[in-house]
């Protein structure tokens, strides 16, 4: 299994600690699965969603298109 590459826009703690759960929730798919990934219980990730505020389940669908109206 390869590691991948782990880019930050800087040095903030806070900011890589989000983008990591960010990450493991968009692979894994499930919070379960997310944090086997992070290696911290499913509480601890749920903390950490809560936290930094990340929409979890993510949104369906395209989010900037407004609904279909019928016209005249």
């Amino acid at each position: 299994m390869t590691i991948p590459i782990l880019n930050l826009e800087s040095h903030n703690l806070e900011s890589a600690e989000r983008h990591l759960c960010e990450l493991a929730l968009d692979r894994a798919g499930s919070i379960m699965e997310a944090a086997k990934l992070l290696g911290v219980t499913r509480h601890a990730l749920k903390r950490r969603i809560i936290k930094h505020k990340i929409a979890w389940p993510r949104p369906v669908g395209p989010a900037s298109s407004p609904p279909a109206t019928a016209g005249p």
